[in-house]
């Protein structure tokens, strides 16, 4: 198997102590020599002032760096002022999103309200400065209408000028390439790459696949559940389970992997080497 370049995905720590943690982690990580680091996006003033901390500090690793941006509840002036700012630090890579409703905002305000309006945005106002990396949902976007509503939401995402796309986690190989197969069907040709999250518990993994629509299969999550508060075979299930995945993955033409570390080396780390980097 070639090895194709690996990313890894952090949150903005909101501590000191957080901050020092994470370079550790970013340090462990780097010896995989990722494509790039991501850091996710706060659109409050204080969580958005850390995401252009997390992604300074990964700059002065010596690491690509891809921030995130959501555009939800957003003006123009503000998503272009924010992308001149990365522009100016020597940014070349967005992950455009449309992010989380704030509550109180209506999808009838003037400000962008979807992925595609701001991936149009970076493409009027920046031509091909930035790679744009965009979200594709294999099990589908918990919001949306339908399956075919979705589709075509990231159809319009591509035809926007999207250069590849990142899927949310997954546990169903199948589901992944039966989504890029559909969308190769309509004329989208761009990497979609697959979002691996590690597991290292089970309440958490639940809690956070209810949220986002990811579907635990149910010999996994009665396997899991089964082991109750035993974390050591909550995390050898999950790095065998994870690992078989990933692999099948890139043997059968994923073009790379994505991990979603929530700040954590450990598992991210094993499953990396398992995998032969």
């Amino acid at each position: 198997m070639s090895f194709t370049p690996l990313s890894f995905e952090f949150f903005p720590p909101r501590t000191e102590e957080g901050r020092r943690k994470l370079a550790i982690t970013r340090k462990q990580l780097s010896q995989y020599q990722p494509e790039y680091f991501s850091c996710t996006y706060g659109a409050g003033g204080t969580t958005r002032a850390g995401t252009l901390q997390t992604i300074t500090d990964i700059m002065n690793d010596g690491v690509a760096a891809a921030p995130h941006l959501a555009c939800i509840g957003a003006s123009r002036a503000e998503m272009t002022s924010l992308l001149q700012t990365y522009k100016d630090m020597g940014i070349h890579h967005i992950v455009a999103l449309r992010g989380d409703v704030p509550s109180g905002v209506g999808f009838g305000h003037q400000g962008l309200r979807y992925a595609n309006e701001l991936v149009g945005l970076i493409r009027q106002e920046f031509g091909d400065w930035f790679h744009i990396e965009v979200a594709a949902y294999p099990e589908f976007h918990p919001q949306s209408r339908s399956a075919e509503d979705d589709i075509n939401h990231f159809v319009r995402k591509c035809q926007a000028g999207a250069n590849s796309a990142i899927t949310q986690y997954f546990f169903n190989t199948d589901s992944y390439f039966w989504f890029v197969d559909e969308v190769q069907s309509r004329g989208v040709n761009i990497p979609i790459i697959p979002g691996i999250m590690p597991i290292a518990s089970f309440s958490k993994l639940a809690r956070f696949s209810e949220t986002c629509g990811a579907e635990i299969p149910r010999w996994l999550r009665l396997k899991l559940q089964s082991y109750a508060d035993d974390t050591a075979s909550i995390k050898a299930l999950g790095l065998d389970v994870v690992t078989e995945m990933c692999d099948h993955l890139l043997q059968q033409g994923a073009p790379s992997l994505h991990f979603y570390t929530l700040n954590q080396a450990g598992l991210v780390s094993t499953i990396c080497q398992r995998l032969g980097y």
